[in-house]
């Protein structure tokens, strides 16, 4: 294991603790106010246990609905034109000594490739087939690597027990709203309902910067895990972003611009244009770029220039060459 990788696995774990540990805090300090206002406290401990089911029922049925929206159906064994992507999968799942998942082919022309799961529908690994259309068998590799990695830290229940956190906020501070005591201190609990809605909305931030973690974690684990995983995750990252029309977006105008998405996996906007950059130009950008602290602030994913530079350590790591 890389000092990289354990730097990413200790930091995104103490970002983890220190949400739950705020969270909590808020949550204490809630429940402290209120005290003895009994219609406000009863009405959260009914309401609560039907959040907290809500999202563990989305979590348990989310992967049907997933293939639903992306039209995803299994891979069979009997599907010859797939045994180069079963091979492949089943040849990272050992590199990473895990259990070889069920594979989808997701029948949407974006590029894209996605872990998701419960216990209900199992371990699930989807990719799309404008992302098969766009990589060579290498570079499927070196993705099905990132998202094996994903499955391999249990990112997804990681992300279901953080994200209740401020889903739990928010619905204390709604439910106060509404709660019969409201009468007895009407201006504090309006206040403190108000704050905790607050609270919820920017725990959000934090949401997406644990995530943003998670993700280079699943890019190193790509590069430890796969051969050449560092530099063919590069050219797939590139060929990905050039084939969904984004390239303009980041360097055309010599700006960044966030995603404001919560759930995008290499996954961008105008499916339907073609590879139309030089890929190998593009990283070359990546790699010089001077990226902002914040560029990547509102979205779920690393700057694609982040991504380029951190893997590009890798490959120097690997070989030996000294990092500045």
């Amino acid at each position: 294991m890389s000092m990289m990788s354990i730097w990413l696995k200790l930091s995104s774990l103490l970002m983890g603790v220190a949400i739950f540990a705020i969270g909590f805090g808020i949550i204490y300090g809630i429940l402290y106010y209120i005290g003895m206002d009994v219609g406000a406290l009863a009405l959260l401990i009914i309401l609560l246990p039907i959040f907290i089911i809500m999202d563990v029922l989305q979590w348990l049925f989310g992967p049907y609905i997933i293939g639903t929206v992306y039209k995803t159906h299994k891979l069979q064994p009997t599907d010859a034109e797939y045994t180069m992507l079963s091979s492949i999968v089943a040849d990272v799942a050992r590199n990473n000594n895990v259990r070889t998942p069920e594979i989808y082919i997701a029948e949407v022309d974006i590029p894209n490739a996605f872990a998701y799961g419960s216990p209900l529908a199992g371990r699930r690994i989807a990719v799309t087939r404008g992302l098969l259309r766009i990589l060579d068998p290498e570079e499927i590799k070196a993705v099905i690597g990132h998202e094996m990695g994903h499955l391999r830290h249990k990112d997804v229940e990681m992300l279901l027990a953080i994200g209740l956190i401020p889903t739990i906020i928010f619905y204390f501070g709604y439910t106060l709203i509404f709660s019969g005591e409201r009468s007895r201190n009407a201006g504090g609990i309006l206040v403190l309902a108000l704050v905790a809605m607050a609270a919820s909305f920017l725990f959000r931030f934090l949401i997406l910067a644990f995530n943003r973690m998670r993700e280079s974690y699943a890019d190193v684990n790509s590069a430890l895990t796969v051969d050449g995983g560092a530099e063919k995750l590069q050219t797939a990252l590139a060929k990905i972003v050039a084939a969904t029309g984004r390239t303009g977006h980041y360097f055309r105008r010599r700006r960044n611009s966030p995603s404001s998405s919560m759930t995008e996996m290499l996954f961008f906007s105008n499916p339907n244009e073609s590879v139309n950059e030089d890929y190998r130009k593009l990283i070359e950008e990546w790699k010089n770029a001077r990226v902002s602290v914040f560029a990547d602030f509102f979205s779920d994913h690393p700057h694609p220039a982040k991504r380029i530079q951190r893997l590009e350590k890798l490959k120097m790591q690997e070989s030996g060459l000294k990092i500045e």
